[in-house]
């Protein structure tokens, strides 16, 4: 254990500050200053389209800690506030991306978790604890591109510190979404970003649009300063990467995890709809201890593989399905004399969406979100409840100017 991480471990070279509404600054001596410093002005009422500046801070030094609290709302509601961070006096972010996938929550659902960079303490406090270093400047931004108003909290922890060690990077967050993926090509979580850098992991969604049939089989691929047709590292499948086996059920652990696993109540399923029915996943996963390190250039991607069970008398079906979901692998493996005659892993559309953290030694632009693509096709189900405070909402008006 080294650095800040080393509770013995003193440095006053360290100046320690915070930003909030109060002090967006973090300057010196000026944390609560509203109301005589007696809980003063921890919050704001954010109107529709508002951005808002959470910290422009002059460097060197570190973001350390976020802390961030939002009004629950309709995943469309809540997956439409973004952020973005402009370092170094850039006009272009070199993070921009919903709020909730930031902090490791695909399809606008807030649940309960914890990792090791992030956690969703109770499903309503959401953390990150990626080093974000700067040399010159930093700038955090918020924008509520949600229809209506909001109530926004937050926190920023940083450290003013000695020069910027050349060995730092910076932090970039972009998202993506293909919605629907395109049939037997990976969709890609992460790339562009110049090196010399590392990737740190990423966050994945995805809206199963094949239900009753195993989405999980495609393998992580990670291409890398120079690699084209295969990659160097080569997973074994989706629930492999997230480090569980036999599918994949919610929960949480330090380096990766599947915090929302969401569907209808289970119930018998139908013929040859063997896996259970889920519509919305997310899993992540953290390059801590095994490090993805690179030069040049990186590409990470997945496959979108599943597997499908066919039972006695399911010929004409399983011909079906196979005219739009060509087998993949060693394709289908038949076992006449028993009760799952057919069985096979298969190509497969669904829709994701994916957050991924890249350092790399110098700020670059990454793409702006798209917020109408973000918020398309994740409306609740007919399963799932409004959270609790969501009422709120109809209450808040907006101070004109």
């Amino acid at each position: 254990m080294t650095g800040v991480w080393d509770p013995a471990f003193i440095d006053p070279s360290l100046d320690c500050r915070a930003a909030t509404f109060e002090n967006p600054t973090g300057a010196r001596g000026q944390g609560g200053t509203a109301h005589g410093g007696r809980k003063g002005a921890p919050s704001r009422i954010l109107a529709p389209g508002e951005r808002v500046v959470l910290a422009d801070i002059e460097g060197p030094g570190t973001l350390r800690h976020v802390w961030m609290t939002l009004l629950p709302g309709p995943p469309e509601t809540m997956r439409a506030l973004f952020v973005e961070v402009f370092y170094d006096g850039g006009n272009q972010p070199s993070v921009s991306v919903p709020c909730l996938d930031f902090f490791g929550l695909p399809h606008g659902r807030p649940v309960p978790y914890h990792s090791a960079l992030t956690s969703a303490q109770e499903g309503r406090g959401f953390n990150s604890y990626f080093p974000m270093p700067f040399a010159r400047n930093v700038r955090v931004e918020l924008v509520n591109a949600a229809p209506g108003p909001t109530v926004l909290y937050y926190q920023i922890d940083y450290t003013l510190e000695p020069p910027f060690d050349a060995q730092r990077g910076y932090l970039h967050v972009s998202f993506r979404r293909e919605n629907p993926t395109v049939l037997t090509r990976d969709f890609v979580i992460a790339e562009g970003i110049e090196g010399p850098g590392r990737f740190l992991g990423c966050n994945v969604g995805v809206r199963v649009i094949d239900p009753g049939k195993w989405y999980g089989e495609g393998e992580v691929k990670i291409f890398r300063d120079g690699d084209e047709d295969l990659p160097t590292i080569c997973g074994t499948g989706l629930e492999d990467y997230v480090g569980s086996a036999w599918g994949l059920g919610p929960h949480a652990a330090l380096f990766a995890g599947a915090p929302l696993v969401a569907g209808p109540p289970a119930r018998g399923a139908g013929p040859g709809d063997l896996a259970p029915t889920v519509d919305f996943v997310s899993f992540y996963r953290w390059h801590l201890g095994d490090p993805v390190m690179f030069a040049h250039d990186l590409r990470v991607t997945i496959q979108q593989i599943g597997m499908a069970f066919f039972l006695k008398g399911q010929q004409s079906e399983m011909e079906r399905y196979g005219r739009t979901n060509p087998v993949a692998g060693a394709g289908w493996i038949r076992q006449p004399d028993g009760g799952l005659p057919a069985w096979g892993i298969t190509e497969r559309v669904d829709d994701y969406c994916a957050t991924s953290y890249v350092y790399s030694r110098r700020p670059q632009p990454v793409p702006r979100l798209n917020v109408t693509a973000a918020i398309s096709d994740i409306a609740r189900r007919d399963y799932e409840g409004p959270l609790p405070m969501e009422a709120m909402a109809a209450t808040l008006t907006v101070e004109p100017g």
